[in-house]
């Protein structure tokens, strides 16, 4: 058997909001519940579980590997959404995509503050 990530706990200040707008930015079937936690499936197995925090938390970083036409429906919500986005990690190029490894890719917030990343290609992967 070979090394997988299965899941992952983000913390939320509402999971409810925070795991239905993951899962309708990218595309996904609707949170479900699985104990105390909301559990948003990728298409690759991995679970992200969002839990209700009640105590401050540092916001994270997830970056989600998608295929061209993803990109474009998910950039699509965004912008409908009209929601803020930058290039770069450090959000010093707001409003812009990135074409790293000859992709694309772009950052952008989720309710909680944790920064979202789409990404067409793997960092490293040429280009």
């Amino acid at each position: 058997m070979s090394v997988r990530l299965n899941h992952t706990i983000v913390p939320a200040r509402d999971k409810k909001t925070s795991a239905t707008f993951l899962s309708e930015i990218l595309g996904l079937a609707a949170p479900v519940p699985f104990g105390h936690f909301l559990a948003v499936q990728l298409d690759n197995g991995v679970t992200l579980d969002f839990v209700d925090s009640p105590n401050e938390f540092q916001p994270m970083h997830y970056a989600f590997l998608v295929s061209e036409a993803e990109f474009d429906e998910i950039f699509g919500r965004i912008r409908e959404r009209k929601l803020q986005y930058w290039a770069d990690p450090r959000a010093q190029r707001p409003g812009e995509i990135n074409h790293n490894d000859g992709g694309r890719g772009v950052y952008f917030p989720d309710p909680d503050g944790h920064f979202l990343e789409i990404i067409t290609r793997p960092y490293g992967s040429g280009g």
